[in-house]
């Protein structure tokens, strides 16, 4: 099994054209008028989904959909002082998915007209045949649960009105600490349109917003250089953009750098960790979230194949993936599949309880989709993938935690590293965190490795904590090639042993 590439964060790079105002008032029309709006907009009847549909299913295939999506994306950036690049970008077409067993034929189409998305649905039907009667099927709409109502949206603001946010992060930066040299801002926001409809008879829409706003600071002192990102991401609208936000980041940043030049690299070897609240969440997202995706375990692939219903930790851990936390980055109304966000305990009271599914490993298991089913456009077929995935609160303070330790150190923010799904062995780089001694924090530490294997470092969690925090950054997970927005999210814990690559023993 090759390493796969460790979870980034960061800001996204837009290259594309100007918006037309005439386009995104008639999706928003759609987004709030239901999908008779929504088919007005992308130029389709329901009379073209079922020939569509009907095409897709002519080699008698299980089952047929259709995921027609228009996005659009706006990127403003600010360094050396002045916003000296603003950028857009437009999204628009149709993927044919059709599906006979585990197999999956797909194609799309960026035109929508019926001649195009007739031939994507006969390419696609060839790819996947099967042995099925096509039955006839009426379509029903189905309305869901908001989950990222907004109050403004970013259609109605222009770059002039984003700048002056992104230049208030950029002189704040440099107001708090004197020896900030240089800082990057930038801002995105992205919309996009969602129709979506199947050989089920579902028949659904999305408006789904998403804004991002991070600095990355480069900060000099006597020679030394150090830097720190911070950002925070969020599905919702214009309000984002507010002066707390603006003073919680640059805070952030600003002491992260700082922090940096007082920092050592511990000793290495063998020692207990605690993992601080928040920002650790990205160890079970990569080390142990990706081996509980039912495909991973479908094919045998994951360690965790054969351990449904037994106990996998602590019983005192429970460990969640959720999609439905209001404006959260990694909340959908429905999933890509047409089923509703929802939230599945993954493991309950220590015992493995559930996979992350999709509609495939759902059929293979002989069970309900969790909702999990994900692309990251119309160009991909979904696959199952985490939404917000975090471990709920113990009954232990941070501070009972760190004092059981008498030599360990806390980690409390990570940057990179790789995970190998297979066998679930994993190296991370912790950018800053403390030596523990004697029960207590005292030395800033910098630029470690942590290397370990995800269920055994599971298992090996043996306190947890009581202040449980999302890390609502800018996380982006990347799967065969397919990119989409996460969150993820911890209470302090304490894993008994792992393995720290600082500098050598004496």
């Amino acid at each position: 099994m090759e390493r796969r590439d460790f979870i980034k964060t960061g800001g996204i790079t837009l290259i594309g054209t100007s918006l037309l105002p005439s386009i995104l008032q008639s999706c928003a029309a759609g987004a709030k008028e239901g999908v008779g709006a929504m088919m007005a907009h992308f130029g389709v009847s329901e009379g073209d989904l079922k020939k569509v549909l009907t095409a897709a299913l002519e080699k008698s295939a299980d089952y047929a959909d259709l995921y027609f999506e228009h996005t659009f994306k706006n990127y403003v950036s600010l360094q050396d002082g002045a916003v000296n690049r603003a950028s857009s970008d437009i999204d628009f077409g149709v993927g044919v998915r059709v599906v006979v067993g585990d197999q999956t034929g797909y194609a799309y189409a960026e035109d929508v007209t019926l001649e195009q998305m007739l031939k994507a649905a006969h390419t696609a039907s060839r790819i996947a045949s099967g042995n099925n009667l096509v039955k006839a099927f009426h379509v029903n709409e189905l309305k869901f649960a908001n989950h990222y109502p907004i109050l403004q949206s970013w259609e109605d603001v222009s770059v002039k009105d984003k700048a002056p946010y992104v230049q208030k992060l950029n002189d704040r930066c440099f107001a708090l600490d004197s020896r900030i040299v240089k800082v990057t801002v930038s801002q995105s926001d992205t919309t996009s349109y969602v129709l979506f409809c199947n050989s089920e008879g579902v028949l659904c829409c999305d408006y789904k917003p998403m804004v991002s706003l991070g600095a990355y600071c480069i900060m000099e002192d006597k020679g030394k250089t150090e830097n720190y990102y911070a950002a925070r991401s969020f599905r919702q609208g214009v309000e984002f953009m507010t002066d707390e936000v603006v003073e919680t980041i640059a805070r952030q940043a600003v002491n992260g750098a700082a922090r940096m030049f007082t920092a050592v690299k511990p000793k290495g070897g063998e020692l207990p960790v605690v993992m601080a609240a928040g920002g650790s969440g990205i160890l079970l997202h990569e080390a142990i979230g990706h081996a509980f995706e039912a495909d991973f375990n479908r094919k045998n692939v994951s360690i965790f194949s054969d351990l449904l219903g037994k106990k996998v930790c602590n019983e005192n851990i429970n460990v969640v993936d959720d999609g439905t936390i209001t404006g959260n980055r990694g909340s959908i109304n429905f999933d890509d599949e047409g089923i509703a966000g929802q939230k599945t305990y993954i493991i309950t009271n220590g015992v493995l309880t559930s996979y992350l599914h999709d509609r495939i490993s759902a059929t293979h298991y002989n069970i309900p989709s969790t909702g999990n089913g994900r692309r990251e456009s119309f160009r991909f077929a979904p696959m199952p993938r985490m939404r917000c995935t975090f471990m709920e609160n113990g009954n232990t303070s941070e501070e009972e935690i760190i004092a059981s330790v008498k030599n360990g150190i806390y980690a409390d923010t990570f940057t990179n590293g790789q995970v190998q799904i297979g066998a679930g062995d994993f190296t991370f780089f912790v950018k800053s965190g403390y030596l523990i001694e004697n029960g207590k924090l005292t030395q800033p530490i910098k630029d470690i490795n942590i290397i370990g294997n995800g269920p055994k470092a599971l298992a090996d969690i043996t306190m947890v904590g009581n202040n449980l925090q999302l890390d609502n950054s800018t996380w982006t997970c990347g799967k065969n090639g397919q990119s989409m927005p996460v969150t993820q999210g911890l209470p302090s814990v304490l894993v008994k042993k792992l393995t720290v690559g600082g500098i050598a023993n004496d």
